[in-house]
């Protein structure tokens, strides 16, 4: 018998489930990124333990070998020398490798006598002078071994973090471990590879680079902080509904090639602003909107997003800590239950979906209103109210009233912002005196504030005296309702 669909669309729960092997070996593409376990896992990630005192014995003893393995590298200046090895086999691809340099340099040391040795017999020896020849030799001999095994070690950074510099250092490499399930030489191949593909694709340069693409700031960017203190990323897919900018984005080769390197310089740059020390904060939340989504049917939209999720998954290992989709259409959450039985717990665990009458709802979990961005169901706003103005959230039950003071006792301007998530609910404001005898003062005469009106009701009064403001939220609905607020004084202009 076929499984029954969940009766809410809004929100699915899916099944636990370790994910079949061959699907950890499916090409990364648009619509099977979601199914792709091994993907998923070190997309979202969320913040784990970073300290080292506090990793289990077999996970310490992992990071202590893959460090001792980097350090070894970077002693042999392995980073680099790969890089300068690949050129040359790409150049002259006949022409035989010279010996790789070991640990101790006698490599080196070997080659270096050989090619002496050419160049001796090659010249005409002399008796008088024979011995100073070979004294000089000698001296070259040595010269070159010296160089060869006293190099300092190559310094190597990665999101601005020296490797092995320091306990940051710590954290970069857990991540690589985790992305690997702690298999060391798996984890150092991927380290090396990042190394290698951040030169070629020019990251340091990047972050000084004028990319050009300004009219994409609607479509990705950076807002506020999730209550764990995450930075989060907003990811507006219906922008792309705009034709124009969906053919200046993705209509050519070099268009795509340039979206790609704004997306990775606002990832970078957003990585950089991350603590990475032990413990604190080193992951982003991600905030998928697919209201008026293109889907599936854009081949130039399809090709970027491949190549954009391949970069991400080869090198950007544990970077996102919880992915919540929002405004998701019912198609989407159809394709999300049929694949979940392949994914992991833990990789389920990090994903949130929610359809648009909860996105609203579902972000005001994870993010404060105050942090929020009132499109999104927040407060966060150009204005006078800034993200560090908090936020009081409260629950109005159905059919009830829910009165809010605002008292004071001196002189002042009192602002305040009001929201009733989905509205219809009657909204009214009143100055009520303290001193006995006083007429309370309307300020909002109640009326009907409906889901079509403004977002965020904001108003101010100047008192000139004692009491307080009541703000009235009547709900007659069957749902409750979630009310948002805040407010602030300063001090009155004088008359």
């Amino acid at each position: 018998m076929a499984e029954e669909a969940p009766k809410n669309h809004d929100e699915v729960v899916v099944p636990t489930s370790e994910p079949h092997e061959e699907e950890k070996k499916k090409p990364v593409t648009l619509g099977t990124h979601l199914s792709n376990s091994k993907l998923l896992e070190s997309a979202t990630f969320k913040e784990e333990t970073t300290k080292v005192s506090d990793l289990p014995d077999t996970q310490n003893k992992a990071l202590q070998e893959l460090k001792n393995l980097i350090q070894e590298a970077l002693n042999n200046h392995h980073f680099s020398a790969e890089k300068e090895t690949q050129n040359k086999e790409e150049q002259n691809p006949s022409q035989p490798q010279e010996l790789e340099k070991d640990e101790g340099g006698e490599d080196v040391k070997e080659t270096a006598v050989a090619q002496l040795e050419e160049k001796v017999v090659a010249v005409p020896t002399i008796d008088d002078d024979g011995a100073k020849t070979v004294e000089a030799i000698e001296e070259t001999v040595v010269a070159v071994s010296v160089s060869a095994t006293e190099n300092p070690p190559e310094e190597v950074s990665i999101w601005g973090v020296p490797l092995l510099a320091d306990e940051r250092s710590d954290v970069i490499l857990l991540k690589f471990l985790r992305a690997r399930d702690f298999k060391v030489k798996e984890a150092l191949a991927m380290m090396k590879n990042t190394i290698r593909w951040r030169k070629d694709f020019g990251i340091d340069e990047l972050m000084e680079e004028n990319v050009g693409c300004d009219e994409l700031e609607k479509v990705v960017f950076m807002h506020g902080l999730d209550k764990e203190g995450h930075p989060v990323c907003y990811n507006i897919f219906g922008e792309f509904e705009d034709k124009e900018l969906y053919k200046n984005t993705f209509s050519d080769e070099e268009k795509r090639q340039r979206f790609l390197r704004w997306r990775i310089q606002l990832l970078e740059k957003s990585i950089r602003k991350l603590d990475f020390k032990p413990g604190s904060i080193s992951t982003i939340v991600q905030v998928n909107d697919l209201k008026n989504s293109p889907g599936l049917a854009k081949w130039e939209l399809r090709q970027a997003t491949k190549e954009a999720l391949q970069l991400l998954q080869d090198n950007y290992p544990e970077f996102v800590a919880k992915q919540v989709f929002i405004n998701v259409p019912w198609w989407y959450l159809a394709v999300n239950r049929m694949i979940s039985p392949f994914l992991t717990h833990r990789t389920k665990s990090k994903f949130v979906f929610a359809g648009p009458s909860k996105s609203a709802q579902t972000l005001l979990r994870y993010i404060s209103a105050e942090q929020l961005p009132v499109k999104y169901g927040g407060l966060s706003k150009e204005g006078e109210f800034g993200n560090s103005d908090a936020v009081t959230e409260i629950t109005v039950k159905p059919a009830t009233k829910h009165t809010v003071e605002f008292p004071v006792t001196e002189k002042c301007l009192l602002s305040w912002e009001v929201r009733v998530i989905g509205w219809e609910v009657s909204y009214g404001a009143e100055f009520v005196p303290s001193s006995e005898g006083s007429y309370t003062v309307i300020i909002q005469k109640a009326r009907k504030v409906a889901s079509s009106e403004e977002a965020v009701v904001c108003n101010s009064f100047k008192i000139g005296e004692a009491g307080k403001v009541v703000l009235t939220i009547d709900n007659p609905t069957s749902k409750k309702k979630k009310l948002l607020y805040r407010f602030k004084t300063k001090t009155s202009p004088s008359d």
